[in-house]
């Protein structure tokens, strides 16, 4: 749904059509200019009080603490999502490099996810080793140390 979504959205933005009334289309036409990434987070920091500390610069619409799947810990870093770019710009020049919860946080734009090379779901592809003769092909004379 979500790849349909930056498709529909893309192709809006191509004709030129900048008020579409789907939800997840307005998400995707506002990109990730209200969105804020907070690094350096302690790690007793909850979702509820990264919402209740940036809610003092505007209207929070998420605010999101990356976790880790093996140990449910937080990673230290998490994202801010704002409603408007006036109180995402507030809050980057307010709280990058304050204190919250004893650490000193780091506040930057949040930058469009990254994926990976060719495969499903943007996954590189395993190629496994190499067959018989294709890893020595380069040279087919010894070489020569003195």
């Amino acid at each position: 749904m979500a790849a349909l979504a930056r498709i529909g959205g893309r192709y809006l933005k191509s004709v030129g059509v900048t008020n579409a009334s789907s939800s997840c289309f307005l998400t995707q036409r506002r990109g990730v200019a209200t969105k804020l990434f907070v690094g350096g987070l302690s790690f007793y920091t909850t979702e509820q009080g990264l919402s209740e500390a940036f809610s003092q610069c505007g209207q929070v619409v998420e605010a999101q603490i990356v976790m880790d799947r093996v140990s449910d810990r937080s990673k230290g870093f998490g994202f801010v999502t704002f409603a408007s770019d006036d109180d995402a710009r507030k809050a980057l020049m307010e709280f990058n490099g304050q204190q919250l919860n004893g650490r000193v946080i780091f506040v930057d734009y949040a930058k469009a996810k990254q994926t990976f090379g060719g495969g499903v779901g943007g996954l590189p592809i395993a190629r496994g080793p190499p067959r018989p003769g294709e890893a020595a092909a380069t040279t087919s004379e010894p070489l020569n140390i003195e």
